[in-house]
């Protein structure tokens, strides 16, 4: 469950990353509506498979919520990727 939530971080990372990118001018305004899909749904799989990790990691409410308010900030995915790596390593040993 903490590999597919690892993926679904860096992906949603990455696409809000385009969306700022489109706000900033680097990429055209004609790719908005795809783009913003997609985020959309990467977003609601990020959210809906952190808590599922968070539960079956036992981590506590307020770390969720930590978690959760990575997704709105931009660059935080990295954080995020370091410490799930961190636990994989840690639930591999």
């Amino acid at each position: 469950m903490l590999g597919f939530f690892r993926v679904a971080s860096l992906l949603e990372g990455i696409s809000f990353l385009f969306i700022l990118s489109v706000s900033l001018g680097f990429i055209s305004r004609e790719f908005v509506y795809p783009i913003g899909m997609a985020h959309g749904v990467l977003f609601l799989l990020y959210l809906v498979l952190s808590l599922q990790s968070s539960h079956r990691q036992g981590w506590s409410i307020v770390f969720w919520l930590l978690i959760a308010l990575a997704s709105i900030t931009p660059f935080a995915f990295i954080a995020v990727e370091l410490f799930i790596e961190k636990e994989l390593k840690k639930s591999a040993s």
